[in-house]
């Protein structure tokens, strides 16, 4: 029997803060995704839906882009896909009742937990002009109003719309074609805000902005290198990947400012070791590096290898170019920079040189802690820099492995959601439907919320997601989509982008991945693109949360026929047999011949990838371009400290599962900053006080995170940590990584002042 949803909302009153663990899952792992399973779901529906979750003939796990391999466990999940399925698969409803009672005021006044827990969307709701709540509307009207408004616009360029990374390969497809049959590129998506900067640096690099390795590489690789990245928290399967490593000899040196659980040790629930032993040693090394401190290491190691000759001259000579700007400027690296940068020591790093120069096969692994930086790029393309000295791209147990959060962040991309998309894509498309599409780049999420900010922007619809919480500079943010005439959000949850709205707001309630999808010509499957660029069908089984429910094929295509009523594309056709979309993307986009035949293969298919499969690199040059990045210390003010953003345990992006993070030691509250002992001795603050948290900025203006408890933590020295949302308000709508644009939530300078005071 599931648990009804909760009545009242959660303080951080109860708040216990505890030792941090020293390893990841084991016996609680399984505890808690059983707790939260039962919870929402209960015992029957729990054991119907965990089993089909991840399998050939079952339904993609709505959570993280971590791959499966060809050989599936029987419990294919793990405990935050386990709390992802059940938040989706939950029996509790939200209903037009719900809605009566709470004005929209009030549900912004309610945290996002609260929200998260009532329950599945269940009828399409419509906030009317003048108006303090929602109200039930027909989807026809819906669609309707959704036309009218962009009929009603000076310009297509004056609509945004968002795509979240849940968003099938279909429906992304459809919704990318709608956009731009309608006339602008202005395509944001959450990319924009994790690995846009690992796109950029790739694209720029090797040719291609994806990851080169797949799951067997990690299995082979003699030294793997896991950076700016929690796995135990943000892709636990992960951690099965690194075991299996360590069996075969590979040796792991995690890099990152927090001494995570997940990058020590881990007990794997599927192993009877991980259940009554001690589990597998993860890490060998831990390099304590400070926040943005990457790029410095990475120089470093490349500079002693140079040193060394301890290079692939073969491979530079036939696969790369612009090595010799790169050696000169490496000739002027500066060591007190470097161990300023990083925190480190020489005799570290020298360390991890040995390692590195001892091993064939060499994969680094980066998450969130590189991409969100101002000096992002250039980080990533030095990191580029070191696989090539050893030509450790291109071979079997090598590569670059950018690990993706959500399920299909890397598939939407590919099925062209970008704001500016190359124009052999644009090229196909428009030979493919016959029309001309638009060639003017659009609004990245940033330029998406200027645009609204400033009244340029005047419509905004969602594709999934959580907008107002995901993106920086909360404020901001929620000032400029109340400018808007019209917010709409495609949703399965509540959530608060909901509660902060335009003049009129739309709620279109969608289909899971974990439900049945039934359309005229019968049963429907969508696939989707994990982080290493296998493609694979996902398949729901349970009933509808609602007979009221559309899939988001479906919602997009009804909206084409309404908005697009002169359209010579064949809507109708696409929703009635996504088999139709899939032919279409089979000539649009490449990779996917034979679409329709290959995604039915068990399992699925691999996407070409050329610098993986045959060492050819894409680039404008013709080869793998090493690159010059210039160091540049980060350095705060004295009294301040440099600030990220993270991930509790209990929580999938903006979706909070619960009040705890197991790990870390917090119990029942999220208002919590982790600072270093020795730098809360220095600015004469105390482990447990109160204080509020305000960023500072070139702008002069104020950001204010109030009543946050201070943790004494073993973070690096200057460094501090606190949970996003909450924290997003101190990140500067502004304060981008150079080139990829990419929100930098993990380098935000503070100072800790005594709570509602400066």
């Amino acid at each position: 029997m599931s648990r009804r949803a909760p009545r009242d909302d959660h303080d951080d009153t109860g708040l216990r803060v505890s030792e941090p663990k020293e390893w990841a899952a084991g016996v609680p792992g399984v505890a808690a995704a059983l707790k939260q399973s039962y919870d929402q779901m209960g015992v029957k529906r729990t054991a119907l839906t965990l089993l089909r979750v991840n399998q050939k003939q079952g339904f993609d796990c709505p959570g993280c882009a971590w791959p499966e391999g060809d050989k599936r466990h029987v419990a294919e999940f793990c405990e935050n896909g386990a709390k992802a399925v059940a938040e989706e698969a939950t029996t509790r409803r939200i209903t037009r009742e719900f809605f009566a009672r709470h004005t929209v005021d009030e549900l912004n006044g309610l945290s996002d937990h609260w929200l998260g827990q009532q329950g599945r969307l269940t009828e399409p709701m419509i906030k009317r002009s003048g108006s303090d709540r929602y109200e039930p509307v027909s989807w026809d009207e819906a669609f309707a109003l959704l036309a009218q408004e962009l009929a009603g616009l000076d310009s297509p360029d004056e609509a945004v719309f968002y795509t979240s990374g849940r968003t099938s390969n279909e429906a992304a497809f459809a919704y990318q074609l709608f956009v731009r049959a309608f006339g602008t590129n202005n395509l944001p998506d959450c990319s924009n805000m994790c690995h846009e900067s690992s796109g950029s640096a790739l694209t720029e690099t090797i040719g291609v902005g994806k990851g080169s390795v797949r799951l067997e590489d990690l299995h082979r690789a003699d030294l793997i290198f896991v950076v700016g990245q929690n796995p135990g928290t943000n892709h636990p399967r992960m951690l099965s990947a690194l075991e299996e490593a360590k069996k075969a000899g590979a040796r792991i040196v995690a890099v990152n400012p927090l001494p995570e659980a997940g990058l020590m040790r881990f007990k794997n629930p599927q192993r009877p070791g991980g259940v009554a032993g001690r589990g597998t040693a993860l890490a060998d090394r831990f390099l304590q590096i400070r926040l943005n401190g990457d790029l410095a290491l990475f120089q470093a190691l490349n500079r002693l290898l140079i040193d060394k000759d301890a290079v692939d001259h073969e491979f530079l000579d036939g696969h790369t170019a612009g090595y010799a700007a790169f050696e000169e400027h490496l000739r002027g690296l500066d060591w007190d920079d470097v161990l300023e940068a990083t925190g480190l020591a020489r005799e570290e790093i020298d360390a991890v040189l040995a390692d590195v120069i001892g091993s064939e096969r060499i994969v680094v692994c980066w998450a969130m802690g590189l991409t969100q930086h101002r000096n992002s790029v250039p980080t990533i393309r030095e990191v580029v820099n070191f696989l090539l000295l050893r030509g450790n791209i291109g071979r079997p147990g090598a590569g670059v492995c950018p690990v993706r959060g959500h399920s299909n962040v890397q598939g939407d991309r590919t099925m062209g959601i970008y704001e500016k998309p190359p124009a052999a894509f644009l090229d196909a498309l428009g030979r493919e439907f016959g029309f001309e599409p638009p060639r003017e780049h659009g609004y990245d999420t940033v330029g998406a919320i200027r645009a609204m900010r400033d009244g340029k922007a005047k419509v905004f619809l969602g594709m999934g997601g959580n907008f107002v919480r995901a993106t920086p500079d909360s404020e901001v943010t929620e000032a400029a989509m109340r400018r808007c005439r019209l917010t709409a959000h495609v949703s399965t949850k509540l959530n608060r982008s909901h509660a902060v709205t335009g003049e009129q707001a739309l709620i279109l309630p969608a289909l899971g991945r974990t439900e049945r999808d039934e359309q005229a010509s019968g049963p429907q499957f969508v696939s989707v693109e994990d982080s290493m660029g296998m493609v694979h069908a996902s398949r729901g089984r349970l009933a509808p949360a609602s007979p009221d429910l559309l899939s988001e094929v479906a919602i997009v295509c009804r909206l084409a026929r309404a908005a697009l009523p002169g359209s010579t594309v064949d809507w109708a056709a696409m929703e009635r047999d996504y088999d139709v979309v899939r032919d279409h993307v089979s000539r649009v986009v490449p990779g996917f011949e034979r679409y329709n035949e290959r995604i039915r293969e068990p399992g699925g298919f691999t996407l070409p990838h050329a610098p993986r499969d045959d060492r050819r690199f894409p680039t404008a040059t013709g080869k793998a371009n090493l690159t010059v990045n210039e160091l540049e210390v980060l350095r705060v003010p004295e009294g301040r400290l440099l600030l990220q953003t993270v991930r509790s345990h209990d929580q999938y992006n903006t979706t909070i599962y619960g009040m705890d993070d197991r790990y870390r030691g917090i119990k029942a509250g999220r208002r919590v900053v982790f600072v270093n002992p020795a730098d809360l001795a220095e600015l004469g603050l105390a482990d447990g006080a109160t204080v509020d948290l305000v960023s500072e900025w070139s702008d002069g203006r104020e950001r204010r995170a109030p009543d946050f408890r201070i943790v004494a933590y073993p973070t690096a020295r200057g460094c501090a940590a606190a949970y996003f949302p909450e924290t997003n308000v101190l990140v500067p709508l502004d304060s981008t990584a150079d080139i990829s644009n990419t929100p930098t939530s993990k380098s935000v300078v503070v100072r800790l002042a005594g709570a509602g005071r400066d």
